[in-house]
């Protein structure tokens, strides 16, 4: 079904009232019904980081980072079975992944009395087992399973898919016997810019 500005635009104003869970792709579906999933799905990305572009430099700040750390803190001292870190990212409008970021690098800069690398922190939100504090641990885990858009699981699943559509697409090229250079050729031979493939004769396509 062929989507009008409109129907866009309904849409995208109903996502304005609804927190970025997966509960809420529900009742996308609910409300949009002759919309298929996948419209859906893509419509409910673009606007949640359109969104978190908009907002992400008051959520950076040192100040707006402490209260957040502080908040966990005071949360999990309360219950560290609840999902403090979840709740303070849907209460505030960010993404659990971006949130438990925040906090895990305040964490270890407390911890280590230094600022920590992006390697370090990337290694932990992929593997929260090695965050050396349980608690920590098992919240960044709930934001990151939790996160629709953002975090490394989300990157695990984009990826899974563009590797699927490479594959496709080279049985398709092998298919119709046409020459071409693979990304991995092209990055050997020294090109800035590389394509999963490109033609080494152009082709013309008529209807």
């Amino acid at each position: 079904m062929k989507l009008s500005k409109a129907q866009y635009d309904e849409i995208a104003q109903f996502l304005g009232h609804v927190q970025p869970t997966r509960q809420s792709l529900r009742k996308l579906k609910e409300k949009f019904p002759s919309q298929s999933q996948s419209t859906l799905l893509s419509i409910f990305s673009q606007e949640y980081q359109k969104q978190i572009k908009r907002t992400h430099a008051k959520h950076h700040t040192a100040e707006a980072a402490e209260t957040y750390y502080q908040r966990y803190l005071n949360g999990v001292m309360k219950n560290a079975a609840a999902p403090v870190l979840l709740e303070l990212a849907n209460e505030v409008d960010f993404a659990p992944s971006l949130m438990a970021r925040i906090v895990l690098e305040r964490f270890l800069q407390e911890r280590e009395q230094a600022i920590p690398s992006k390697t370090l922190i990337n290694s932990m939100l992929r593997d929260p087992s090695q965050i050396p504090d349980g608690v920590l641990a098992n919240q960044v885990y709930q934001c990151t399973v939790n996160d629709c858009c953002y975090g490394p699981l989300v990157d695990c699943i984009k990826h899974a898919i563009g590797h699927e559509h490479e594959v496709l697409l080279r049985e398709m090229l092998l298919e119709k016997n046409l020459s071409f250079i693979a990304e991995d050729q092209l990055r050997a031979k020294g090109y800035d810019k590389t394509p999963d493939f490109i033609l080494e004769v152009p082709v013309v396509f008529t209807q």
